[in-house]
């Protein structure tokens, strides 16, 4: 048997996981993991440090992270992107709350080995060992990825990732949700069938569940069409959080606080209960001596239940998001799906038993690389199309939001808008970037805030801002607002200082459908109230100009008509909730029809104040 050809410029695919990592290479013999010298293809995703160095990382740092447990950092992908009080609020699972610390930014970060680092920093001295692997194992140098994230990673937690693959001298080509990486691992498609597949991806400390449909090529060259329907799940839920029960069961047991030690004993505990029906454990106890316990897996199942109830909520959730379609099949990804309760809860739910051909330790990694073979034009058989987990869009005057890219968008996309200004001669917009469901834009969260300055005095509503938002393929987003007719611009790529927490995204996706008929009312009532202001503002400075040539009758009907929405308008100010939005609406309409004759007339009379200009002949 031949060997396949070396790649001379390869894109490695990396699963930069919680708990372990891995690189992976599609080649000639097709996707693979790469082993390190003694073997090891799943590298622990620990680093220990000494004096602000990192002195080991992967299994010399996991074995020794007991005794050195101020000096290793394990699980940092839990606090890529989030600033200190989320971490600080969400810390416990997977950690030592000690560790953590305040960047100057306010960024989360962690004290270990005498220095302050960052999350990113110690993603990157994993992706950097796993880059020394790969040049190992292909002889040739790497400096490009295909780099795997959960689904539910926001726009924050890629653009760690991104710079944490940066700091480690990798070119991070495409983030590529892992989801979508485990269905291109398990070769979905070529079946030559539409297939609706859903992708249950539980992992050491993240939760993502997808709907994939599946397309296959129709003989135009274009692959098979990989397209997600929906996305759901949890980046601060994993098997940190079982390991995390256990081991505050043990610490009761001997009355002790949970330790790094525990932790270790409590993890090894629940792999071999997806084994055994009992283990034996021993734990030292607070007086020296060791105790002797038995777990069962019923004991453990009762204490894991509601983590994993979660996650067949977020279930429930994509199902709906995704129209109630019928799953051809359910595959399971990530190393918390080997537990027996787990895939017999998601066997049950989705009526179908889980799809465990691979390893689901190794399949993101698998599917990154099988991306990244395609990226580099190797395979031209598959096509990914990835969602936007929660919408995105603008706040516009009176606190309103604008959606320009709705939830479950496929991603690249791009969505365009016009908007004005609300207040003669301004000569600056403000803009703020907002992500949620809801209608008004104090109930959503505000990823930016940045102004387009220089803007020509004009008087309000002549101005024409022009809104581009732009996801590309990493899931990243870009604004761009330009003023069409002075060409004034201003753009910024989206970085919010930290991530989405569990109860953010429960509460806006809840909140959205509680109040979905009261945020609409209120969001048609600010609209009313910004364009009869607007409107207002007009037909009194016209009705200054033209009233000797106006009837009295007519003033006066105006005058009636303008007091009318003039009030309206004060007590959509005061709170919208509580006006009348059909009686709004009919009152300005009936202002605008009454002010027809006003308009003719005014604009009569700007035509004749017209000066006429010199025609010039053709010889002159």
């Amino acid at each position: 048997m031949s060997l396949p050809e070396p790649l001379s410029d390869p894109i490695v695919g990396i699963d930069l996981g919680t708990t372990n990592s891995l690189v992976a290479i599609c080649d000639g013999a097709g996707p693979r993991v790469l082993c390190n010298e003694v073997g090891e293809r799943m590298i622990p995703s620990a680093v220990r440090y000494s004096q602000g160095v990192a002195v080991a990382v992967g299994s010399a740092a996991r074995r020794a992270a007991a005794e050195y447990a101020c000096d290793t950092v394990m699980s940092a992908k839990r606090l890529m992107g989030r600033s200190f009080e989320e971490a600080r609020a969400r810390a416990g699972a997977g950690g030592d709350v000690s560790q953590l610390c305040a960047s100057a930014r306010g960024l989360a970060a962690l004290r270990v080995g005498g220095a302050e680092v960052l999350p990113q920093e110690v993603a990157a001295v994993i992706l950097r060992e796993l880059r020394r692997i790969a040049e190992l194992q292909l002889g040739v140098t790497v400096h490009r990825a295909v780099i795997t994230v959960p689904a539910y990673f926001d726009d924050g937690q890629r653009q760690a990732t991104r710079d944490a693959a940066r700091i480690a001298g990798l070119d991070a080509v495409r983030i590529v949700n892992e989801p979508t990486a485990a269905a291109l691992a398990y070769g979905i498609g070529s079946r030559g069938r539409a297939e609706t597949i859903a992708v249950y991806d539980f992992g050491g400390g993240t939760f993502d569940v997808s709907i994939l449909q599946v397309i296959p090529d129709d003989g135009s060259g274009d692959g098979d069409l990989f397209r997600v329907l929906a996305t759901a799940g949890d980046t601060h839920l994993g098997g940190d959080d079982l390991d995390d029960e256990l081991a505050q069961y043990f610490a009761r047991t001997v009355g002790a606080a949970p330790s790094r030690a525990l932790r270790d004993l409590a993890e090894s505990t629940k792999i071999a209960l997806s084994l055994h029906a009992h283990v034996d454990v021993e734990i030292d106890g607070v007086l020296g001596k060791p105790l002797q316990k038995r777990v069962t897996r019923l004991e453990f199942e009762a204490m894991i239940r509601p983590w994993v109830h979660k996650t067949i909520d977020a279930c429930a959730r994509v199902v709906r998001d995704a129209g109630s379609v019928s799953i051809d099949r359910v595959v399971m990804v990530g190393g918390s799906t080997r537990i027996p309760l787990v895939r017999q809860l998601v066997g049950e739910f989705f009526d179908r038993e889980p799809y465990t051909a691979l390893d689901p330790d190794l399949v993101v990694a698998l599917g990154a690389a099988v991306q990244a073979s395609v990226l580099r034009g190797d395979r031209r058989d598959v096509l990914l199309l990835d969602v936007i987990p929660l919408s995105l869009g603008i706040e516009t005057v009176g606190g309103a939001v604008a959606k320009l890219l709705t939830r479950n968008a496929m991603i690249p996309a791009r969505a365009t808008e016009l908007f004005s200004t609300s207040v003669d001669n301004q000569t600056s917009v403000r803009l703020q970037v907002l992500q949620g469901e809801r209608e008004m834009a104090c109930d959503c969260r505000s990823l930016a805030t940045f102004e387009l300055r220089g803007l020509p005095a004009m008087p309000a509503g002549i101005p024409q801002v022009e809104v581009v938002f732009l996801v590309d393929a990493n899931g990243v987003l870009h604004v761009t607002a330009v003023e069409r007719r002075s060409g004034c611009r201003a753009s910024v790529q989206v970085v919010p200082a930290y991530g989405l927490t569990t109860d953010e995204i429960e509460r806006i996706e809840r909140e959205s459908l509680v109040h979905a008929r009261a945020d609409m009312h209120q969001h048609r009532v600010v609209d009313l109230a910004v364009n009869s202001a607007l409107d207002i503002k007009w037909i009194d400075e016209a009705l200054r100009k033209t009233r000797s040539e106006l009837t009295g009758q007519y003033v006066a009907s105006l005058e009636g008509l303008l007091t009318q929405l003039r009030s309206f308008v004060e007590q959509a100010r005061a709170n919208a909730r509580d006006v009348d939005a059909n009686a709004f609406f009919a009152a300005k309409d009936a202002l605008d029809r009454a002010s027809v004759h006003l308009h003719e007339l005014s604009i009569a009379r700007s035509l004749r104040e017209i000066p006429l200009a010199h025609m010039k002949g053709p010889h002159e």
